[in-house]
């Protein structure tokens, strides 16, 4: 399974390592990898994960979720 979230406010790599960092600490998550540029995080899950979890982390960690697919 995977997810595209579309994050607001990173800028720099160290914003991509927060946003990697807290997503994969959540359970299901096997994988979280920032594009910068794109402003996107491709997360691939083991098993379902609630939008709400990974909203919650990124928020957390400072950053806005526009969007989750």
């Amino acid at each position: 399974m995977e997810k595209q979230v579309m994050v607001e406010g990173m800028k720099c790599a160290n914003c991509a390592a927060h946003v990697e960092k807290a997503l994969n600490d959540i359970c299901g998550i096997t994988s979280a990898t920032v594009n910068l540029v794109g402003k996107v995080v491709h997360i691939e899950l083991a098993h379902p994960v609630e939008d709400e979890k990974i909203k919650l982390a990124i928020s957390e960690a400072g950053y806005s979720v526009i969007n989750i697919k």
